[in-house]
């Protein structure tokens, strides 16, 4: 187990085909589930009451202690780096009841034969903090992303037990309790389920086994063969944790998806009047000063009004988008210019009755930073005056 827990931490360090799903900035886990506690063995038992019992059995030995399945609870907080990398601190929490159909700590003390009566109640939490460090993958799935990490920190153990046994002419009973603190291990293996209704929610399901390292020593009491009881030690060894959780993860810098964008509309060649119009809008593709056919036909429309408004003067006023500079803005809008009234002319409008002007990028239909090709700015203005 321990081997697959050291290349449960060397994993993210590897080279790995997937790529990150990039979890960036702050974040915040919990997480919640069942805890299964491996078989403890006891190192030994010390007091004047075990060294009574072994001095009336020969070759005694130390026993073991069996767990029901608990449960588990955990917190974190932690930064991604937008690689797939990510660091957290936990905190954790959990409990394993003591199994009844273990006897525990003085049934191979007690002679051969079966045991008469049997009473006993114990348990063990553990809490404390963990670093993490840990590694998201994409598999191809916007569904499913699982990630892998390793983590250490510090454990503190508690237990509490409490036994009485007879068996024919002996009895023997014993109470242990207290905390002790050490050096702790994990693996993590895991995957996140984005919640979409929620940007930056997502649901987390998660294996981790656990390891607190070293050999722990709580102080009790013991008495055997109708004895009273004297102060008594155990040492136990083997604390090994393995858990199952679901739990939920939120970033808090997450941006939603850009929306699907709309196709933008065609540029609308000549703003709808009635007829007949007094104004026309003759608009040029980018960087051109000639004509488009729609373009012409515009012009003829505008030429064959001049009678009907009655009209004495035609201004002409050329203009251009801002994507260019002020001075070849300024000139292209006089060529501009300059077409349309040769179409006119064309079209049997009186060249006399034509004014011209241009005004470069200085009178924009449509505002637009520097640098921007708008099409609705590219344009000639006739105004039937």
């Amino acid at each position: 187990m321990r081997r697959l827990l050291i290349a449960a931490c060397l994993l993210p360090m590897l080279p790995l085909v997937a790529t990150a799903q990039p979890v960036e900035g702050l974040y915040v886990a919990a997480g919640a589930g069942v805890n299964f506690h491996d078989n403890e063995s006891i190192r030994g038992v010390s007091g004047t009451a075990i060294s009574i019992l072994n001095s009336k059995i020969s070759g005694a030995v130390p026993g073991g202690t069996t767990f029901k399945p608990g449960y588990v609870g955990l917190v974190s907080i932690g930064y991604g780096f937008g690689n797939g990398v990510r660091l957290e601190v936990e905190g954790d929490w959990m409990r394993n009841d003591r199994d009844p159909r273990n006897f525990g700590l003085l049934v191979s003390h007690l002679p051969s034969g079966s045991v008469l009566a049997v009473s006993q109640k114990g348990n063990e939490t553990k809490s404390g903090a963990m670093l993490n460090a840990l590694f998201d993958m994409d598999i191809g799935s916007p569904y499913l992303f699982p990630y892998i990490g390793g983590g250490a920190g510090y454990q503190t153990v508690s237990i509490s037990e409490t036994q009485n046994f007879v068996s024919g002419p002996f009895s023997a009973n014993d109470h242990f309790s207290g905390s002790k603190s050490g050096f702790a291990y994990q693996g993590i293996l895991g995957a996140s389920l984005p919640i979409p209704p929620v940007v930056g929610l997502s649901a987390t399901m998660e294996y981790r086994y656990l390891g607190v390292n070293g050999i722990r020593s709580f102080n009790g009491s013991m008495s055997v063969l109708g004895n009273p009881a004297t102060p008594a030690r155990v040492r136990l060894t083997g604390n090994d944790n393995h858990m199952l959780l679901v739990g939920l993860r939120y970033a808090f810098n997450v941006t939603p998806p850009p929306a699907d964008a709309a196709p933008a509309p065609a540029p609308v060649a000549v703003a709808p009047a009635p007829a007949p119009s007094r104004s026309y809008l003759v608009f040029f593709d980018w960087d051109k000063s000639d004509l488009t056919a729609r373009a012409q036909q515009i012009i003829a429309d505008a030429a064959k009004n001049v009678s009907r408004v009655q009209s004495t003067r035609i201004a002409v006023a050329g203009h251009a988008d801002k994507s260019g500079t002020a001075a070849y803005n300024q000139t292209l809008s006089l060529a501009r210019a300059n077409t349309v009234a040769a179409e006119l002319v064309r079209d049997g409008v009186p060249k006399s009755a034509i004014s011209i002007s241009a005004f470069g990028d200085t009178k924009p239909l449509v505002p637009t930073a520097a640098g921007v090709r708008e099409p609705q700015n590219r344009r000639v203005e006739i105004v039937l005056q």
